[in-house]
């Protein structure tokens, strides 16, 4: 049997389409849902489920009793306005899909009408994970994951469009893939004052300055070199006029990490500079310190499995080695259950600039859709046949 052949292209291309012409934020995908909801029902003797918020499981069962394996696809959108110049454009302002997970989706209902044409040869059970809410925490995945409608899965796979390289490679990497994100917003309440007076105040904007500052020094002077860390300052908020010495001072960031020591030694960092450049200016704080996604990472077995079997389904694709990420993926949840493998589908534009997951003109090579739809079928059909 060539896996090839049960994939339906245009299927694919047209579903993925629409749900770029739709997009919806996460937390927010009913239509979406619906849409995925309805073309299952193109497969009757699919069971489908909504388990969680606005995510979609559809269960296919072989003819034999066997392995169950999980498929997992994201299907939220961003709240960005699409500046790529293609002919089937977000129609929702302030939307748009510009990390792929549209591309995901379609390619999972590529998966589902594949397998489901040889339904009557499985010796086991695939689910579909069509998942909500993958681009903000809590995510989507948690949920599921508590509903217990993927206890029995022995292995989950998920993959992600990238386009910084060529169609043609798809990337894994056995260990860790992508980091522990982590949110932080720290608020500095000093005592306002005449911008001439400063010393009958507590210039909590002067003080969110110098906390700014400190915390760029954790990573280089308390984390190994050996080790990996980020911690980023997004925003910082003070004042409303040039003469006045603000009373309040606000700043947001973030903080990736691989390990889990090293996630801690973080948050424990951040507070202890926070309280003591605060308490040397006679300022109080509070510090809402928020645990986000844990890092992805790839069983070593399923690693192998999926380089052996994408050579042997997609002999023309290249195999390469993943760098792990700094971003964050509530595909983790699903490692509380099994064993997990992330991969990555390089779909690169055939021509023009390149521009990467999030950017307002990201685009994709829509050739390299059939491809991760045949990866997902032949994961799915080495797991349940041993």
């Amino acid at each position: 049997m060539d896996i090839k052949d049960l994939v339906d292209a245009k299927k694919i291309v047209a579903w993925r389409r629409h749900i770029h012409m739709y997009p919806e934020v996460a937390f927010h995908e009913v239509e979406t849902a619906k849409y995925i909801v309805q073309e299952l029902a193109a497969y009757p003797d699919l069971e489908v489920l909504q388990p969680a918020g606005n995510s979609v499981v559809a269960v296919l069962k072989g003819a034999i009793a066997g392995k169950v394996v999980g498929l997992r696809a994201d299907f939220d959108a961003l709240p960005v306005e699409e500046e790529a110049d293609v002919e089937f454009k977000s129609k929702n302002p302030g939307v748009a899909h510009l990390c792929g997970h549209d591309c995901h989706a379609a390619m999972l209902l590529g998966a589902v009408d594949a397998l489901y044409k040889i339904k009557d040869e499985l010796n086991g059970t695939v689910k579909f994970i069509f998942q909500h809410a993958e681009e903000l925490p809590p995510g989507g995945a948690k949920d599921i994951v508590k509903s217990g409608v993927l206890d029995d899965v022995e292995a989950f796979y998920a993959s992600h469009v990238f386009p910084d390289d060529p169609m043609g490679i798809a990337k894994s990497v056995s260990g860790p893939v992508s980091a522990n994100s982590d949110i932080f917003t720290i608020k500095i309440f000093g005592k306002g004052t005449h911008a001439a007076m400063p010393e009958t105040g507590i210039d909590s904007l002067l003080i969110g300055t110098e906390v700014v500052q400190a915390l760029n020094y954790i990573v280089s002077r308390n984390v190994s070199a050996f080790d990996r860390a980020v911690l980023t300052v997004g925003a910082f908020n003070a004042g409303t006029s040039f003469n006045i010495i603000p009373d309040t001072a606000e700043i947001k960031g973030t903080v990736r990490t691989f390990c889990t020591d090293v996630r801690g030694l973080m948050e424990k960092r951040l507070k202890e500079v926070v309280e003591g450049i605060c308490k040397a200016h006679n300022a109080t704080f509070e510090i809402d310190y928020e645990r986000g996604y844990s890092s992805v990472v790839n069983d070593e077995n399923l690693h192998n499995l999926f380089t052996a079997t994408a050579a042997k389904t997609l002999p023309g694709l290249k195999i390469e080695q993943m760098k792990p990420m700094m971003g964050g993926e509530d595909f983790s949840a699903y490692g509380e259950i099994a064993p997990t493998l992330f991969a990555g589908l390089c779909a690169g534009p055939v021509s023009g600039e390149v521009y990467m997951n999030h950017h307002p003109k990201f685009n994709i090579n829509e050739d390299a859709l059939p491809l991760g739809t045949a990866l997902y079928v032949s994961f799915a059909l080495d797991i349940i046949n041993g």
